[in-house]
């Protein structure tokens, strides 16, 4: 650790306040009474470069800044994230959700970001129970973020719980809806690329979205944003642009989420676990195109007029 890490973990967060968060619409939301005390840390989102393309043209264009930040439980250091830096406080809480070291963000006091040293220290109230031997074994997930978790996914099945069917369903239209909102969607992507989004929705309403360097940060993020408003998922949905591989639908679950959306496909392993769960999954989903992978049964189909057949003309 550097000596310049060691004065920041060192110095009292009692000037982190709690502040409202922002939604899609600009609207401020309030957080809970025993949210944690957060920072607003801030930095350059976007990059001006030149470059030289094919047609050896001189111009600027912007990248994503991807930045590094080293996250400390009460001065334990527990994980590197490479982020883009959106929303790193959200960030923070979220992973500490989704990995299941915190049950909610109650039991967090602070979190404080500091990127001039790229690091969050993040204080709890009663500290995380065993968190040497919960971090002991780290797998390095596939893709963009290089996601960490810890421990065996399948055998974290047991602890979900997600909406019956009855009370958790999409139709056809609110899903095409929500496609045309990311469609619409102003976003770092569209300008510069290199980078994921995910959104949250309670039917065609976008409620938040963000981007960042992975998929993985980017699901963390929308978590610890939930955390914050005590949102519950059973009757929102979840839309990114990545592949449901089997920790976004882990993290989707432990969320409470059962309909996720994505522009991407999705993998075996993410199959097999929504189908255990129950969730409905659509993937390759843009405009007005969609395949439902699982959970049909939470679906009201709407179907496209057929297709008109191809006829063939002999010659």
């Amino acid at each position: 650790m550097s000596s310049a890490s060691a004065e920041f973990l060192a110095r009292d967060a009692g000037d982190a306040e709690p502040r409202a968060l922002r939604d899609a619409s600009g609207d401020a939301w309030p957080v809970l009474a025993d949210a944690p005390r957060l920072t607003a840390a801030q930095g350059e989102l976007l990059r001006e470069i030149r470059i030289v393309d094919e047609y050896g043209e001189r111009r600027s264009i912007h990248i994503p800044v991807e930045r590094a930040l080293t996250v400390f439980v009460d001065r334990h250091e527990l994980v590197t994230l490479m982020t883009l830096g959106a929303c790193p406080e959200l960030l923070v809480l979220g992973y500490l959700c989704n990995q299941r070291l915190i049950e909610g963000a109650a039991e967090v006091e602070s979190i404080d970001v500091d990127w001039d040293v790229s690091a969050a220290a993040v204080r709890t109230r009663t500290g995380v129970p065993g968190i040497a031997a919960l971090t002991a074994r780290r797998v390095v997930t596939t893709g963009c973020g290089q996601g960490t978790v810890f421990g065996d996914a399948m055998a974290q099945l047991d602890g979900v719980r997600l909406p019956d069917v009855a009370s958790a369903r999409i139709r056809q239209g609110t899903l095409q809806r929500l496609l045309e909102t990311m469609r619409q969607q102003q976003s770092i992507h569209r300008k510069a690329g290199s980078v994921h989004g995910c959104a949250l929705f309670a039917g065609a309403e976008l409620l938040m979205f963000v981007e960042d360097v992975g998929r993985h940060n980017a699901i963390d993020t929308i978590a610890g944003w939930m955390a914050m408003r005590g949102v519950v998922g059973g009757d929102k949905v979840f839309y990114t642009t990545g592949r449901l591989t089997s920790e976004m639908v882990m993290k989707a679950a432990r969320m409470g989420v059962p309909i996720v959306v994505s522009r991407n496909g999705v993998t075996a392993m993410g199959h097999e676990l929504a189908t255990r769960l129950g969730m409905t999954l659509f993937g390759r989903a843009a405009q007005r195109h969609f395949l439902c992978y699982t959970g049909s049964e939470r679906f009201d189909s709407e179907p496209e007029p057929g297709r008109a057949p191809v006829r063939v003309v002999a010659g």
